[in-house]
Order: structure tokens, then sequence, then C-alpha cells
């Protein structure tokens, strides 16, 4: 691994410069890095952080990889890690031409990083440094202690989906938040609904108070509006101050809930798995925006990489090399999912609905086909629009916002069914819908969505840690739930409770009595069997794990 040369150097400084031109927001500093295949392999178990903390399943996924190398052999072009500055890798094969386009892909990457909300608690960071100094603590760590550190690692990493992201989220948004927004928030979030209790048209007349005085006086709006609030209102003032003088709410997800309450980890002879816990958990809310942003960052990126190389002279001579390229990269398959291609046509359809001003209400509010089809304000401002989704959005409020039947149409898209075939004992795949609701929740069902676990503040028998699953219509994985629940029960120092859902099949219904199936039954799925949810409780204490039955009817 060694930094590019100068000339190759070069034309990254003039494809920031083009890209700066078409509206990209990035840092000037970014380090690029020429790797083999080799490097390749050994950093991507490590998610392409070079600094990473070693852990024996990075030796493994390294084995596993290079397995698949020898069997299916293959070139990847670029990667790119959200560091500051931020650091790219490009495969050593790469021709100048196919660099340019690969560029243009990368900085659209750091675009994304750098203004996405969602990777706002990384922007102040370097990972890279910060990761230097945790492998280091851990090397000392497992010098002195051995093999316990990575027990602990396992144990931990074994929850660390777990962590409080939106939560870190709402911090950053508390801590930043200025003083008349949090006054604003106090008076009509908490003082008018819980402290006076107004009734809704009450309420609603002090709302348009406040938009006529922001309209009226934008400089002056809040002293003008909060002394009317005090002359009608003069508590507000003192139990606006004690309001703020109280500590921000919080939560703890189930990893920080450990290290304050576990009486194991806190005895004297333990602290030092807090610092490999919370070495952990930093690394996984480092890598969560990441994976809820896929599917947004992957198309955002391959949109821009074809607006800008299709513009650039350096283009010249290679289109159909560009052409083979880019439609492997971004070919959209009739089954299955290619983010590159999603995330790139969305934000297309996206630009040209908003050029004509069909995400306004105005537009909304038509109920004619005709005039909703010839429908243009010609207003413009498409990338805009888009700029703002880029800020704004994650994979689920982009799919679920901007995913319509137009979209589907134009695409041609459905949603693929599988059934065997009798005769030949092979899998057919059909066409089973083409609606666009059917679509969008096939797509939020691919999307990374961690199960919504909760720590009881009451502690049960023999003081026992209890978690609660919030169940949202996906069972555990109830392979897992031994293992997971064993490390819990060695952080935690005592049993381990755990309250989900789980299926209870139904019987089929006997022939005869509206079970039987229609004839052409044998070439089409199975019907969907009915099915019951039962709300179970397991149980893991001195490393034995035990299931109960709890009341059927509060499972859903």
């Amino acid at each position: 691994m060694q930094l590019i040369d100068q000339h190759t150097k070069r034309i990254m400084e003039g494809c920031k410069a083009r890209a700066r031109e078409a509206g990209l927001r990035f840092q000037d500093e970014t380090l690029e890095y020429i790797v083999t295949n080799r490097d390749l392999l050994e950093l991507s178990p490590k998610l392409m952080i070079p600094t990473l903390y070693d852990y024996w399943v990075h030796d493994v996924e390294v084995l596993k990889e290079k397995g698949k190398y020898e069997l299916y052999p293959g070139n990847p072009y670029e990667t790119v890690i959200n560091t500051r500055p931020a650091i790219s890798f490009y495969n050593d094969n790469n021709p100048d031409w196919l660099n340019v386009m690969i560029f243009y892909h990368v900085l659209a990457h750091i675009d994304f990083f750098q203004n996405n909300l969602f990777f706002r608690h990384t922007w102040d960071d370097d990972f890279t440094g910060q990761a230097l100094a945790d492998k280091r603590t851990i090397a000392r760590l497992r010098a002195e202690r051995g093999r316990w550190v990575d027990y602990v690692i396992e144990f931990a990493r074994g929850i660390d989906n777990l962590v409080g992201y939106h939560d870190e989220l709402a911090r950053i948004d508390r801590a930043r938040q200025p003083r008349t927004a949090a006054r604003v928030d106090y008076y009509f979030d908490v003082f008018l609904q819980s402290v006076r209790q107004v009734k809704t048209n009450a309420y609603i007349e002090e709302i348009e108070r406040y938009n006529r005085c922001a309209a009226e006086s934008p400089h002056t709006c809040e002293d003008v509006f909060f002394a009317e609030v005090e002359h009608r209102y003069p508590e507000f003032g003192s139990l606006y101050q004690k309001y703020r003088q109280r500590p921000a709410p919080g939560r703890q997800d189930l990893l920080q809930h450990l290290m304050a309450h576990s009486e194991f980890l806190n005895r004297e002879d333990n602290r030092w798995m807090k610092t490999v816990i919370e070495v952990v958990r930093q690394t996984a809310l480092f890598f969560q925006p990441q994976i809820r942003t896929k599917i947004m960052n992957e198309g955002w990126a391959s949109y821009w990489h074809e607006k800008l190389f299709l513009r650039d002279d350096r283009i010249s001579g290679h289109e159909v090399d560009y052409a083979r390229v880019n439609a492997g990269v971004t070919a959209l398959p009739r089954v299955g999912l290619n983010p590159y291609a999603l995330g790139m046509r969305l934000f297309e359809h996206i630009e040209a609905l908003a050029a004509k001003g069909r995400y306004a209400f105005g537009f909304q509010r038509l109920r004619d086909t005709h005039a909703r089809e010839r429908y243009d304000d010609g207003r413009g401002g498409g990338q805009a629009f888009i700029f703002e989704v880029r800020e704004n959005g994650s994979d689920f409020t982009f799919i679920n916002t901007f995913v319509d039947q137009a979209f589907i149409d134009r695409h041609r898209l459905f949603v693929a069914g599988r059934r065997l075939d009798p005769a030949r004992m092979v899998w057919q795949y059909y066409v089973r819908s083409r609606e666009a609701d059917a679509y969008r929740q096939m797509l939020i069902g691919a999307l990374y969505h961690p199960p919504h676990v909760t720590v009881s503040p009451q502690p049960g028998p023999d003081g026992a840690l209890q978690l609660v699953h919030r169940f949202e219509g996906k069972p555990l994985v109830t392979e897992f739930i031994a293992n997971t629940l064993l490390g819990i029960e060695y952080l935690w120092g005592a049993p381990v409770c755990l309250e989900t859902s789980e299926v209870v099949p139904a019987a089929p219904a006997p022939a005869g009595d509206g079970g039987a199936l229609p004839l052409a039954a044998p070439r089409e799925e199975a019907p969907p069997v009915s099915h019951t949810w039962q709300r179970v409780r397991y149980t893991m204490k001195s490393r034995i794990l035990r299931r109960e039955v709890l009341d059927q009817a509060a499972a859903a």
C-alpha cells in the first residue's frame, strides 16, 4: 500500500475542481492509496480501517476471502472511508481514464459523508487516529489479560447492533440547539401542553401569532413574542430557567447499561473490561450511518460519477470502455437489489419531478390524471432539491417517500415471486406485483433494522437483568439467542431474562372445511400459513438457557 503518484494526484485535484463547480462540498484534504488485491482482502474484514483493533474473526474473514478470490478472482475499483482527512483506496490495475471516473465517484461519497445529517456525530473526529489509540490499548490489555480480552470483545460485539445511535444524534442536536430555539420548543412543547394545558384552539392561535411575528419582524421576533408571553404568563421565565437547569433526558443502550450498572464490571479487577466494551461501542456507532444510508450513498456517488464523467473531455476514446464498466456497476437487475442502480435512478427520478414542481402542494392536490401528466410549474430547481434529500435522508426515508408508481412504471420494476416446478424440480420466478406499495415494502424489508431491545428498570429474581424485545413484526433469530445471552450473563455477572415474541404456526385446515387448494396450486407458491404470535421469556442462568411461554394475547 502506497500513496498515489504526483501524476495521479493532479488528476484527482482536477476532479475536485470540477466537482465543486457542480455543487459538491467537501474538505480540501484527502489521502489516496494504491493497493493490491491482497491488500484489499486484508483490509475488508476491518471495513477498510487500517488502524482498527485486531480480532481473531478478522483473520478468519481474510482466509475466507482469499479462498473466494482463488475461485472467483476480481478487481475492486475503489473504496473510501469517512475519516478526517477522507481516505480512499484504488486498485493498482486502474488506468488513468478509469481513475477519473472513480475519483468522481469517491468525491461524491465524501460529499455525502460530510453533509448528510446522519453522519454528524463523525464530523468532528478523526476515526483512524482514535482507532489506532484503541488498537494500542487493546494490544496492551491483551498482553496483560490474555484471551479474556477476546472473550469480552466477542460478547460486546454480539450486542453492538443495539447501540443507541439515534440517541447519540439527539444528544448532539440538543447540544447544538440555539437558546432561542430551545425557548420556543419549551413554550410550545412543554409549557402550553403540560403546564398550562391550554385548549387546542388557543394553542393554534399561539402558533399563528408566532408565525405572524416571524414574518413581520424576523430579527426581533423572539423578543417581541416572548415579551407578550411573559406579560400573559409571569411564571414562564422562572419555569423555563428551571427546565434548562435539569439534566438533559437520555437513555442508555444495553452496552452503556452494562458498563454503568454491572457489579461484575465495576469490580476493581474487572474495570479494564469497560474500556474494551467502550471501544466496541464507539466503533459500532461510527459505522451505523453507513449501514443505514447504503442505497442513498451509492446512488449519490453513481449519479455524480456518470454526470461528471460524461462532461469530462478525458472520456474521449474510452466511451465503450466506460459504458461497459458503468453498466457493470449500475445495471438494474430484474430480480434482486443493486443499491448503486436503485439509488442512482431514484435520484434522477426525484430530480426530474422536482424540476417540474411535482413535490409542491399544488400538484399533490390535483386529482385529474391528464392535468397531473402535463403539470410543470416551470420553476426548475430539481438539482437543489436532491441536494436537500442528500442532506436530510436515510435509506428508509428515501425509499418510503420517493418510490412511487411513476418510478415503478418508468423502470418496469416488480416484486418477484418464487415457486417450485415439480416436473423439473427447479425454482421459477414470476411477477407477483407491479404496485409501488408492494415494491416499497419489499425494499424496506431488506433494509438494516436491528431489534428494539430495552432494559427493564426493575431487576428480576437474583438480580437478573431483564431485557424486553419490542416486537415489530420480525422475530429474533432463535439460534443466536443462547450465545448472545451467555455473553450478556458473563458481562452482567448475574442471570439474564429476555422477553420476545415467537410465531406459533396454526394447524392446516382439514380437507372439506375450506382448506382444499385450487387446481392451479401445484404450479403456484404455497398459500401463506396462518399463524399467531406468542410472548416467550428466555432465561440464561449459570450458562443454562430456559424458555417459558407467557401470555399469548400479549404478543402483538
